[in-house]
């Protein structure tokens, strides 16, 4: 399997046989908890350098995964984790104390960390078939490889090469279906689900075609105030612009694809610092579309979590309002959960018949679909505007809580409902951040959350999970997960644990 050259028919046929062991290797683990199993997780953004460059502090994002290491809590799991450098031993040993039905120092028995010493910015999956060594020490670490699967935060053909290579199959969608995640593919499938989506474009290759389409736009509704282009593949509203029709009404002459044309570099882009020549040759790059901006004055931005699992079954596991910023409101910072009482169902049910599509063609594992939503004469329009094929902002944390309470998930009503019959609630984000908190490190901030009373407690389900804790002193960034028995408590638990910061480090 090693020989195999990457991406080869041959390659891609062994990976068809192995992802064949999934449904059996599915209807064992879920049906005995003691079941013998072997997770191998590499937590690589196997995404565009470009575009993940725009995240700051991006190379610790690998620590979001770490949630996986709950799955210690069934007895006879083993887990291996891979990272691109060494991850702090505090940092492990946090995870570790969150897990309860176990002690952890049984569950340490069971997990094997290793890494690859490169802190480049080549995708982590990347790294490790770039070391046949490392390779050699994963498969050694697998005591039985028919009872053995790869977990990933999204799937390329890197991972299906890894997969390959160690012999077990990839639980997470298969890289030849990838396009039906970027931004002209899930408008085909909004298509066939028979949702609602922003009218627009899709398959656009280059400034041209960025032109004709929003003239278009403009004239199929001369009203229309503004326009998006979107890269297919950008990452966390990084790769979005906006375009302004303002002063269309008086082209003077001008026909309206030049005077578009003339005022294309003045896109207004998500990204700090981005300029007209980068995004148009990133564009031609990788395509894109352009749709209209749904405008209103009573909007939202929920998202619907759904799973195709390992036997093709679509599902529907959760719903959430998103915390978006930058200049116009496209980049992503974080989420409540669930979404809001009023809309919840209307989007896990519009979520539920995307994944169904999905499934359909052949996508299994776990995604999101995003919408934009405005209240028109006192109802909710719900606009999907993008699909996320892979884990994301709201996987973690959806996961954190899941693993920390052993508890589900109610399609009936929408929440998630702990072991004790509690509705639980969150408030999550990755970007807590400030220049002030550089400086602190992971035993500083386990010591905070201990003092101040924020550390999760398993006895009254309520407190702060933090993760991104290695980006803490380089960038001053942090991510967190804020669990309590309502949205008022999960808020409450984010600006204390805010305002603890703050207050630390104003004193230092």
């Amino acid at each position: 399997m090693s020989e195999m050259q990457y991406g080869s028919p041959e390659e891609i046929a062994a990976f068809a046989q192995l992802q064949s062991r999934l449904p059996d290797l599915f209807g064992k683990v879920t049906t005995r908890r003691t079941q013998e199993q072997t997770v191998v997780v590499v937590p690589s953004l196997s995404l565009d350098p470009e575009e993940l460059a725009k995240v700051k502090g991006v190379h610790h994002y690998e620590e979001r995964m770490l949630y996986m290491l709950m799955l210690l809590r069934r007895p006879r799991t083993r887990v291996i984790f891979v990272t691109s450098q060494q991850l702090d031993p505090i940092v492990v040993d946090y995870f570790l104390h969150l897990l309860t039905g176990v002690p952890s120092s049984h569950a340490r028995e069971r997990l094997i960390l290793l890494h690859c010493s490169d802190a480049s910015k080549q995708p982590l999956t990347a790294k490790v078939l770039a070391r046949p060594r490392l390779i050699e020490r994963i498969r050694g670490a697998i005591p039985d490889a028919s009872l053995a699967h790869l977990v990933c935060f999204n799937s390329s053909g890197f991972e299906r090469s890894l997969a390959v290579q160690l012999g077990i199959p990839l639980y997470a969608n298969d890289p030849a279906l990838a396009h039906y995640g970027t931004k002209s593919g899930c408008r085909k499938i909004f298509r066939d689900a028979g949702i609602l989506f922003p009218d627009g474009f899709e398959d656009l290759r280059d400034g041209e075609d960025i032109v004709g389409a929003l003239a278009a736009l403009r004239e199929r509704d001369p009203r229309r105030r503004r326009a998006v282009v979107k890269l297919n593949d950008g990452f966390s509203g990084e790769g979005n612009a906006l375009f302004y029709f303002d002063g269309a009404d008086d082209l003077r002459g001008q026909d309206l694809r030049s005077w578009i044309r003339a005022r294309l570099p003045g896109l207004r882009f998500e990204a700090p610092g981005e300029t007209w020549d980068r995004y148009h040759g990133k564009f031609k790059e990788m395509q894109g579309v352009v749709e209209s901006f749904v405008e209103g004055d009573e909007k939202c931005s929920p998202s619907s979590q759904n799973r195709v699992n390992a036997q093709g079954r679509a599902m529907a596991i959760s719903t959430h309002d998103q915390v978006l910023g930058g200049p116009s409101g496209q980049v992503f910072l974080g989420c409540t959960f669930p979404a809001a009482d009023e809309y919840r169902l209307q989007i896990q049910d519009a979520g539920l018949h995307v994944a169904q599509v999905l499934a359909s063609k052949g996508v299994i594992g776990r995604f999101a679909t995003d919408f934009v939503s405005v209240k028109e004469n006192g109802e909710w329009k719900h606009h999907a505007i993008e699909v996320n094929l892979r884990k994301g902002g709201t996987t973690h944390p959806f996961l954190t809580l899941r693993f920390l309470t052993d508890g589900s998930y109610n399609v009936d009503d929408g929440l998630f409902y702990s072991q004790t019959g509690r509705p639980k609630y969150y408030y999550a984000s990755d970007s807590l951040q400030s220049d002030a908190y550089q400086g602190l490190g992971p035993a500083d901030l386990v010591d905070l959350a201990v003092v101040n009373e924020l550390h999760f407690h398993s006895s009254s389900e309520r407190g702060v999970v933090f993760h991104l804790i290695g980006a803490l002193s380089e960038f001053g960034k942090l991510g967190l997960v804020c669990i309590g028995d309502n949205w008022q408590q999960a808020r409450f638990l984010y600006r204390k644990t805010k305002d603890t910061l703050d207050q630390v480090t104003r004193k230092s």
